[in-house]
């Protein structure tokens, strides 16, 4: 006879998996999960929910692509708005799924790598932010720091 878990569930039973099914949930999380399952098992806390998962993953989201410019998180805070939605919607938590698996995998590829083609890949980041920080800062402030470095070389 097969062990149930906490929700009374037989392990490994459900939508995620044996392992995740088998995680014991912290105090905080289970609490979460209770009062989510609370306000959906009313009709109008179910479509509430849904509109304020909405309204603010989509502002995380929009926050977070507005940053991926800038040099900082903003890839970071796209996640978590794609997080917050995942709350409630089903292809946000696929998706999710999908970007942890491969941010993942690059991780590992990167870790077994020399450190030689690890300083590489550093140096091309490093460049890269470089030049978004310049083009932002030359289109949207009028600000171009190759001229004005150049200038300040050429007359000192």
């Amino acid at each position: 006879m097969e062990q149930g878990d906490r929700n009374g569930r037989a392990a490994g039973s459900g939508r995620r998996g044996a392992a995740v099914a088998d995680r014991p949930r912290s105090a905080w999380r289970q609490r979460l999960r209770t009062t989510l399952d609370l306000i959906r098992s009313n009709p109008t806390g179910r479509v509430a929910l849904k509109i304020f998962i909405g309204i603010a993953g989509a502002l995380v989201v929009t926050v977070g692509i507005a940053l991926i410019p800038l040099p900082g998180p903003g890839w970071l805070i796209v996640i978590g708005g794609l997080a917050i939605w995942a709350v409630e919607f089903h292809w946000a938590r696929r998706l999710l799924g999908f970007t942890r698996r491969h941010v993942q995998a690059w991780t590992r590829w990167v870790t077994s790598r020399s450190l030689g083609v690890r300083f590489v890949l550093g140096s091309v980041g490093l460049v890269f932010v470089a030049v978004v920080v310049w083009l932002s800062l030359k289109y949207s402030f009028g600000i171009d720091l190759v001229a004005r470095i150049g200038h300040y070389l050429a007359t000192h």
